[in-house]
């Protein structure tokens, strides 16, 4: 017999094992039983060959349709050529000098097909794919995984096709002896969980549908209970620290400001606003997350609350991912506060504070004057990057963070952020994002956080037009993108071009797609091309901050017709004179990107134009995504959509880490119960035994589900 901590080669064999291990990171029994199915094929059901993109390792049940041997002519040997279906499409198979294959790859016949997904003369193709044919005189154990009705289909890797995996648990379900479910009792009888190995079995070979299902509904649960205790011990640990109280203070520079405003506040401000004051009046330190469409007066709530904690006698950080974005925003504050930003100024109002900047590229002199005024209190709002949060940094006595647009919010840096409160207190924390997402997936990536979503757009935002400029169909599209740009202009208007790289690194192969257009090849095209004549500038990340600022404001100031520019302008970037956006390689941007870019137009009284050039075909996934964000503009739909597009895993990242995903089964759109339900018992849980001490079980759940890495990466969020 085996338990779930067995390294895998003891069971299958140490070659087995070490495919697993170098194609799919598999190494112990339970990382193979944790490879859940993809999908399940019912015998006789063919697979949907539509959707399949370029690039991705595809397992498909396909019957052979035609089978064709021929010599190659550009070089000896020969090329078998055979055409699978689904009944509806076709998919062509190519093995090169296998010719023996013939024999036994007969039309008719039925079969799972596995192989990478590529093209050749524009048509999708599998080359050399693995395969396993459903054969009637075969033994039945040889076939046992594909004689059942539900055949389970894995995600495999090269070398490891779905049957491989299959055999693989097969084997090691045939010794499993699971001799403690993690799961709490009293948790699997309140909900009707099955115990951890009937679920395991259930899932890899159920003996029909409910069962599956149940097996389904249980893992589902290992999977919401981890990600939420881990999250859980986050904000135990984060509230373990006092803060000061910042209560609202009447007559400050707040309701000074408030006065002031040139507009009405929405309702949703209004009632956020609330909830912030009530916050930051207690001695627990708030952590909040801020969410909110482009535009929707997010920098107005935060300013707010940065007042109240100043009324206060504290001071306030904002902190901004980049130097630009740092810059804009002390540029905006100072702009909105107006005198009551210009404490110890000539023309500062009697009881105002003072907006200091303080960022790592800073001259000498100017840099010291900046650290000066945040030592002595002297500036009660300090705007900067994260070199705030630097041991060279010192506070007087900070009382509130904001930060803006920070997704990687690292756990050194938030334990930096608490030690810079003043007698062992911790500062309160707002955390902003302009990416909306659906409330469940807040509660899994923001789970120590409490939450609140800006959905109103204030009175006054002009609507965007955004539509896909597809040049592989229609090249002359382009053209009339470019004479769109010279239209805007022409009324006295600005353009942003946007593309996905600088241009100064090494461009990286992604698979058979050319590499990614780059700011400083295309600025000078434009130049000397479709733009001639029109002021055109180039803005990036990797340019010295003065070159980035000074261009920044050269266009704020209207002394620029076009931008061109990486995602550096994604955020905060504020030209309300700018009306036209181009996308280039829109498709190498993900849907809330291309939203908050788009986000930088429009933001004036005349309607904003946003175009997204792709060389993408109609009917790929990546088609669908571009054809989303030109639908709506409603960001909170497009997070919707942009989930049901891609792996819903991903958003824990796995995209950007490389790592395997976090999620296989969970569901953030469709299981919000089972989420809600798993963060109120793992804060129950926590509360009484913050270290799960007691609860043994759930800590090696967590690490059985979330590996090491992820654990790591969930806590950085």
């Amino acid at each position: 017999m085996t338990n779930l901590r067995a390294d895998l080669k003891l069971v299958v064999g140490a070659a087995t094992a070490k495919a697993l291990a170098k194609g799919l990171k598999i190494e112990t029994v339970s990382d193979l039983l944790r490879h859940y199915p993809r999908r399940y094929a019912e015998r006789g059901q063919l697979t949907d060959i539509a959707g399949l993109e370029l690039g991705e390792h595809a397992t498909v049940m396909a019957r052979i349709e035609r089978v064709n041997k021929r010599r190659m002519k550009a070089r000896s040997g020969t090329l078998l050529e055979m055409v699978i279906t689904d009944g509806k499409r076709r998919l062509q198979c190519t093995f090169f000098n296998q010719a023996w294959r013939e024999k036994e790859l007969e039309p008719g016949k039925n079969g799972l097909f596995a192989g990478k997904v590529t093209a050749f003369r524009d048509v999708l193709q599998l080359a050399n794919p693995e395969y396993e044919l459903f054969e009637a005189d075969r033994e039945a154990e040889a076939l046992d995984d594909f004689l059942a009705e539900i055949i389970p289909v894995y995600p495999a890797a090269q070398g490891i096709p779905t049957w491989v995996i299959a055999k693989s648990v097969r084997q090691v379900l045939d010794v499993l002896e699971v001799d403690e479910d993690p799961m709490p009792t009293e948790l699997l009888a309140r909900y009707g969980l099955p115990d951890l190995e009937s679920a395991l079995r259930g899932i890899h070979r159920p003996s029909g549908w409910d069962a599956l299902n149940s097996a389904r509904r249980r893992l589902k649960w290992d999977e919401a209970m981890a990600v939420q205790l881990i999250f859980a011990q986050r904000r135990h640990s984060l509230v373990s620290r006092p803060a000061k109280a910042s209560p609202h203070t009447e007559g400050g520079i707040l309701d000074a400001f408030d006065k002031r405003l040139p507009f009405a506040l929405t309702s949703g401000q209004q009632e956020i606003g609330e909830e912030i004051s009530r916050d930051l009046s207690t001695e627990h330190p708030m952590n909040r997350l801020l969410q909110g469409e482009v535009g929707s007066g997010k920098t107005v709530v935060a300013l707010r609350a940065m007042l109240q904690v100043v009324d206060s006698g504290r001071q306030a950080a904002l902190l901004a991912p980049t130097e630009v974005l740092a810059a804009q925003h002390a540029r905006s504050l100072r702009e909105m506060l107006g005198d009551l930003g210009q404490g110890g100024q000539l023309g500062g109002a009697e009881n105002a504070t003072r907006v200091t900047l303080l960022t790592g590229s800073m001259g000498a002199k100017e840099r010291k004057k900046a650290l000066l005024e945040t030592v002595s209190g002297e500036a009660g709002i300090v705007v900067g990057t994260h070199a705030l949060i630097q041991d060279t940094v010192s506070f007087a006595d900070l009382g509130l963070a904001v930060v803006d647009e920070q997704h990687r919010f690292g756990v050194e840096q938030r334990d930096a952020l608490r030690s810079r409160g003043a007698d062992e207190t911790s500062p309160h924390v707002l955390v902003m994002t302009a990416t909306p997402i659906p409330r469940t997936v807040a509660m899994t990536v923001y789970g120590d956080l409490e939450i609140s979503a800006l959905r109103e757009m204030p009175v006054g935002r002009s609507p965007i037009k955004t539509s896909v400029v597809p040049v592989a169909e229609r090249p002359a599209w382009l053209d009339r993108a470019w004479q769109r740009v010279r239209e805007e202009c022409g009324k006295g208007h600005q353009a942003y071009i946007v593309c996905p790289r600088i241009g100064d690194e090494p461009a990286s192969d992604k698979g058979d797609k050319r590499p990614a257009l780059a700011v400083l090849d295309v600025a000078p095209e434009l130049v000397e091309g479709p733009l001639k004549g029109l002021k055109i500038a180039a803005l990036h990340g990797r340019m010295p901050s003065d070159d980035k600022d000074a261009v920044m404001q050269a266009f704020s100031k209207g002394e620029l017709d076009v931008l061109v520019a990486t995602t550096v302008i994604e955020v905060g970037v504020n030209v309300p004179n700018a009306t036209a956006m181009v996308i280039m390689d829109a498709d190498r941007f993900g849907i809330s990107q291309l939203h908050q870019l788009r986000g930088r137009v429009g933001r004036g009284s005349v309607p904003g134009l946003c175009l997204l050039v792709t060389e993408t075909l109609d009917g790929t996934t990546t088609r669908e995504r571009l054809a989303a964000v030109e639908s709506t503009t409603d960001g909170f739909e497009l997070s919707r959509m942009d989930l049901e597009l891609r792996r819903e895993g991903d958003i824990l990242g796995a995209a950007q880490s490389g790592k395997k995903s976090t999620l296989k089964l969970l569901s953030l759109l469709q299981d919000e119960e089972v989420i809600a339900e798993a963060r109120a018992r793992a804060l129950e849980i926590v509360e009484k035994d913050p270290a799960l001490g007691n609860y043994l079980g759930l800590a090696h759940m967590i690490a059985d589900v979330v590996d090491e890495d992820r654990v790591e990466y969930l806590e950085k969020s």
